[in-house]
C-alpha cells in the first residue's frame, strides 16, 4: 500500500478523535487477565498490536469477550485467570509484530509452572529479547532464546525470587516484565533504571489491587510479592505518541489550529510537546479529568513562525523515544542545529529507526547527520517530495506524511499499511483536516 502526500498549500483545521492509547491498552487487558473476576475495558484500541495481546490471554485461559467495536475502540469483558493461574497454550503463542505482547507476557508466565512458546513476524523475530530474559533468569525462570537473544522465546515457569534489579536499558517494557513477574516471587522485587521510562504500569496496578511503590529519584519501582490482581474497570484516554503527528503537522504548517480530546498525558509521555515547546512551537493543554489513573487534557496545537533547534538529552529520548523521527521533521524547519542524544535505542525498533530517519529525511532535502547513538538536524531546509520507505514501521510512516505536508511537489510512502499497527484511521483524520493523502 503507498500513501500519496501532496503539499499544503491551505492549513490543518479541525478536532481529531484519537486512537486510544496502545501501552495503556495492552496493559488493560494482560492486567484483567491475570485478575481474579471481570473487568469491562472500555475504549480499548483496536489495532493489530493489541489484538495480538488479546489473542494471547486467551491462548493463556482468559476469557475475552468483544461487546463493542466500533469508532472508540473495543469494549471488552474481561474475565480473569486469578489465582488460579493461566493455562498451558496449545501451540506457540503469536506476538505478531507486538513487542510489548513478547515481553509482558515473558513476565506474566515465568512464575507459573507452565510452559509457553512465543514467536513474532519477521521484524519482531529481530528485536532483543535478552534485556527481559536476563533478569527472568535471575528470578528463577527458564528462559531459551535464540543464538542471536531474539525470539523464539521459550520460558518454562518456576518458583521465582525477589530481586532488585539494575536495568542498564530504560524500557518500559523490561520494567513492567520483571515487576509482573515479581508479583510471583515472595518478597519485594524492585527494577532500577538509569533513566525514567514510562510509568502506566505503575499507574494502573493499584487499581488492580497491587501496591506499587515508586522512588522517583532513585528511578526504581516495587512490587511485593506473593500477590493476585483483582478485577478493574478500565477506560483507555487517546494515545499521545498518535497526537505527536498531528500536533508537527499543526506545528508546521501555516495558520493551522488542531485540537486533540481526551489525551493522556502522563508526564512520561509528553517529553515531544516539552522539545516541540522549546523549539518555540504552541501547544496548549486544557486539562480534563483522569481515565485509568492516567492524567487527561485537551491538546491544542498551532502553527508556530520561529521555531529554533535544541539539543535533546539522552535523559529525555526514554520519554520520546516513538517520537524522534517527526520531531526531526519538525526540526528541518527550525533554525539552528537540533541534536539528540543517547537514540541507540531507535535501532533495535520495528526497524532500524535511526539510520532510517536519515535516510529518509536526506532523500527528502534535509540536512541530517547521524552517528551510533545520536542524530542531528539542520534547518530550515526546503523539503522536496520523493519516494520514502516505511520499512514496516508505524512511526515512519505516520513521519514521512507529516513530511509530505512541508515538501514540495508529492511524497509517497511505500509499506504506508504499518499504520495499522497503531493509528488506522491516520490518513482519513488527516484529509479531515484539510490534507491531501491518497491511499493507493
Amino acid at each position: 500500500m503507498q500513501a500519496r502526500v501532496s503539499f499544503m498549500d491551505r492549513s490543518l483545521i479541525g478536532d481529531v478523535r484519537l486512537p486510544t492509547d496502545k501501552s495503556i491498552s495492552h496493559r488493560a487487558v494482560i492486567f484483567a487477565a491475570m485478575a481474579e473476576g471481570e473487568s469491562q475495558l472500555v475504549g480499548v484500541l483496536d489495532s493489530a498490536d493489541v489484538r495480538s495481546t488479546i489473542d494471547a490471554v486467551r491462548a493463556l485461559g482468559a476469557h475475552v469477550e468483544v461487546q463493542v467495536s466500533d469508532e472508540r475502540g473495543l469494549r471488552l469483558k474481561v474475565t480473569g485467570w486469578g489465582a488460579d493461574g493461566p493455562s498451558r497454550p496449545g501451540a506457540p503463542i503469536d506476538c505478531g509484530n507486538s513487542g510489548t505482547t513478547a515481553r509482558l507476557i515473558m513476565g506474566v508466565v515465568a512464575g507459573w509452572p507452565i510452559s509457553v512458546t512465543l514467536v513474532g513476524d519477521a521484524s519482531l523475530s529481530r528485536r532483543p529479547m535478552r534485556r527481559v530474559a536476563d533478569p527472568l533468569i535471575a528470578m528463577g525462570a527458564h528462559v531459551e532464546l535464540s543464538f542471536e537473544g531474539t525470539m523464539p522465546a521459550e520460558i518454562a515457569g518456576r518458583a521465582l525470587r525477589a530481586v532488585e534489579y539494575h536495568s542498564p536499558v530504560a524500557s518500559a517494557q523490561v520494567k513492567s516484565a520483571v515487576l509482573l513477574a515479581g508479583l510471583r516471587a515472595d518478597g519485594v522485587t524492585t527494577v532500577v533504571e538509569p533513566a525514567s521510562s514510562r510509568d502506566h504500569t505503575e499507574r494502573m496496578l493499584p487499581g488492580f489491587g497491587v501496591e506499587v511503590t515508586v522512588d522517583e529519584a532513585g528511578r526504581s519501582a516495587s512490587v511485593t510479592g506473593l500477590a493476585v490482581l483483582r478485577a478493574c474497570d478500565v477506560i483507555v484516554p487517546a494515545d499521545p505518541s498518535s497526537a505527536a503527528f498531528l500536533v508537527a503537522g499543526a506545528v508546521l504548517v501555516p495558520g493551522s489550529h488542531v485540537r486533540l480530546p481526551n489525551v493522556a498525558v502522563n508526564p512520561t509521555r509528553l517529553a515531544f510537546a516539552r522539545v516541540l515547546q522549546r523549539m518555540g512551537a504552541s501547544i496548549e493543554l486544557r486539562e480534563l479529568p483522569a481515565m485509568g489513573g492516567e492524567p487527561v487534557a485537551t491538546i491544542v496545537a498551532r502553527h508556530s513562525v520561529a521555531l529554533g533547534g535544541v539539543t535533546v538529552s539522552a535523559g529525555e529520548v526514554p520519554s520520546l523515544i516513538d517520537e524522534v523521527p517527526v520531531l526531526a521533521v519538525v526540526a528541518t524547519q527550525a533554525a539552528g542545529t537540533t541534536r539528540f542524544e543517547g537514540v541507540g535505542e531507535l535501532r533495535v525498533k520495528e526497524s532500524d529507526r535511526l539510520q532510517a530517519t536519515h535516510d529518509a529525511l536526506a532523500a527528502l532535502g534535509a540536512d541530517v547527520r547521524a552517528g551510533d547513538d545520536w542524530l542531528e538536524v539542520t534547518g530550515p531546509t526546503p523539503l522536496a517530495g520523493c519516494t520514502v520507505a516505511s520499512l514496516g514501521d508505524h512511526r515512519l510512516a505516520m513521519a514521512w506524511t507529516i513530511a509530505g505536508l512541508v515538501a514540495s511537489g508529492t511524497t509517497s510512502i511505500e509499506g504506508f499499511e504499518a499504520v495499522e499497527v497503531s493509528y488506522p484511521a491516520f490518513a482519513k483524520d488527516l484529509a479531515e483536516l484539510g490534507a491531501s493523502v491518497e491511499v493507493v
